[in-house]
């Protein structure tokens, strides 16, 4: 090569790099998570709220930008993490922000630091994880747009965020201490659903559809007042829509608009039509709608309950029409929610979701864990097992603990299960309720391809088999297929995998009585909740770890591990010398 195009190739590649360098931007920001007296549905209540926000502030960013967040706990009494929902945290583990897995709890007036990058664009969200303060309205939206220079595979003239939630007016204390009481005290259902932190209980802002309803006292109250959603006719949108619910699965719907299904949990899925979504908690989405209706009316935006038999009325947020006043009501009903328990319908949404533009899956796999879901009893308390092992935490986070040697710190020598008797009948209750405790921490080889078929199981009570959606930290995973009934294993199961274009998801929904069946390769060094994102079902117990090729963690931020044996070992000047 001659040495003029030498000297042009490295002025061109230093160029282009520092090009990158100065598109990638660090954003910072500082929170303080607080209690707060807040009205998420007219009625007052105690939220946990960031900087006297609720819910927490938007963060927006590019991909390839570093985030980095301070973090400051102003709560009196116990400690705080925030999880980034999505962010794969690709060399930064320890601020994955799981307590007790990737961190130790955020001591009150205490500051930790986040430092992440958020390597690709989609629909986020973040959302605490430590107890159940989610539930308690710690959480917020989380958009990665695409880089300079780059583009979406769609088209649209606007944008749109929905975050939804359920809201309880019992604390999430008076609910752990019920769950972990004998007898067993269940949470019930939600008082009401939240869109964009707003709902309106015992009334309905649609009242003169809704027999016997009360209509909703107007809009003084700030915290509670309707979602209104200005958009022009003849427009095309895009509606980013995540879900942080602590229990409900949603169904959402626009009065008389068809929607557009174009990215699922950050990445992009071959386009399909609906006259509405399924969106399970962890789920996100984002669905282009075309506002080509009459332009002298608004629009219903309507969030229903689906997969329980729903006891909350639904939420209500009025897409406005501009020029037309936000406080024109429209004049139709608000959609129907599809029956809660037509799961056949949920499926056929479900199993239209498939990749665009992703890499497909290796062909084959290393290794396969079967993780059989079975609700169970332990000294009169009812659990959650993961074959037949309940999920404890410990004193000491996983990462710091594995990363130092420090196996003594762990709740349980005993190693999990890779599967589950082929004879358990899992359309009947247990045979043996009873159920043991422990770590659940399954030791992956470096870069291994891992499938986990998700085993649903009928519960204690007869008849009674749930929804759960099942979200893997430090990951996106391959969806490969869903069954009915017990896996087996066998050519039948394996001939309804789909290998070739399974939608790369975060969180995957197994249905009543089925399984499903993820693959992912283990190379994201560190350590990784995978659970159910029911928070009271995690809180029972519901979920393992993923230990990954953690000796090649880089060193820990000594405020990550501060705490349990890890305190103590760093305190004696310990060395990071485990290995798994």
């Amino acid at each position: 090569m001659r040495l003029s195009s030498l000297l042009f190739l490295v002025c061109f590649f230093t160029v282009a790099m520092s090009q990158c360098a100065a598109a990638a931007k660090a954003r910072h920001f500082r929170w303080e998570v607080s209690n707060m007296f807040w009205s998420p549905d007219c009625e007052e209540k105690v939220v946990i709220g960031i900087n006297g926000q609720f819910p927490g502030p938007t963060i927006r960013a590019k991909a390839g930008d570093t985030i980095v967040v301070h973090l400051k706990n102003g709560l009196h009494t116990e400690g705080v993490v925030i999880h980034w929902h999505g962010i794969r945290q690709i060399g930064t583990p320890w601020a994955d922000g799981t307590a007790s897995i990737s961190q130790c709890a955020i001591n009150p007036e205490e500051t930790f630091t986040y430092r992440f990058v958020v390597d690709k664009p989609g629909t986020y969200f973040y959302h605490g994880h430590y107890g159940m303060q989610r539930a308690a309205g710690l959480y917020g939206s989380l958009i990665v747009d695409v880089a300079d220079g780059e583009e979406e595979p769609f088209k649209y003239d606007g944008e749109l965020n929905l975050l939804l939630s359920d809201w309880y007016h019992e604390s999430i204390y008076t609910q752990m201490v019920g769950l972990s009481s004998n007898p067993f005290r269940w949470i019930g259902e939600p008082q009401s659903l939240l869109i964009n932190g707003r709902g309106q209980f015992n009334c309905s802002l649609a009242a003169a559809h809704t027999p016997g309803a009360k209509q909703c006292a107007g809009a003084g109250n700030r915290h509670c007042a309707p979602v209104i959603l200005p958009v022009l006719p003849n427009k095309t949108y895009r509606l980013r829509v995540a879900s942080t619910t602590s229990l409900a699965s949603l169904n959402l719907a626009v009065g008389n608009h068809k929607l557009t299904v174009v990215e699922a949990d950050g990445n992009y899925v071959e386009p399909f039509d609906v006259d509405d979504i399924d969106i399970y908690s962890g789920d996100s989405y984002s669905v282009l709608l075309t506002t080509d209706q009459d332009t002298s009316a608004n629009y219903w935006v309507s969030v229903g309950v689906r997969g329980r038999q729903p006891k909350t009325a639904p939420a209500l947020a009025v897409l406005n029409y501009r020029p037309n006043r936000a406080s024109r009501l429209p004049a139709s009903a608000p959609p129907a929610t599809p029956a809660w328990d037509d799961f056949a319908r949920s499926k056929a949404f479900t199993y239209r979701i498939l990749g665009r533009g992703t890499p497909p899956p290796p062909a084959t796999s290393d290794r396969r864990i079967e993780l059989l879901n079975t609700q169970n009893r332990m000294g009169g308390v009812v659990k959650w097992s993961i074959n037949n092992m309940s999920m404890v935490l410990p004193a000491t986070p996983y990462l710091g603990s594995l990363k130092m040697g420090l196996r003594s710190a762990l709740p349980s020598a005993a190693r999990p299960s890779d599967t589950f008797g082929r004879g358990y009948d899992v359309t009947r209750p247990p045979a043996n309720p009873n159920t043991t405790v422990g770590d659940n921490v399954y030791v992956l080889a470096h870069n291994a391809t891992v499938d986990v078929v998700l085993q649903n199981a009928n519960a204690l009570a007869r008849n009674v088999s749930e929804v759960h959606p099942w979200h893997l930290h430090g990951h996106d995973f391959w969806v490969l297929g869903y069954g009915d009934g017990a896996f087996r294993g066998d050519a039948g199961d394996a001939a309804a995998l789909n290998l070739r274009n399974p939608p790369l998801r975060n969180t995957a929904v197994i249905f009543p009585y089925g399984w499903t069946a993820i693959r992912f390769v283990s190379d994201n060094p560190g350590v990784w909740a995978f659970h159910c994102h029911i928070e009271p079902h995690l809180h029972m117990g519901m979920g393992v770890i993923f230990a990954e090729a953690v000796d090649r963690v880089g060193e820990l931020p000594k405020a990550a591990v501060s705490c349990g044996a890890t305190a103590t070992a760093l305190m004696a000047g310990a060395g990071a010398g485990g290995h798994v």
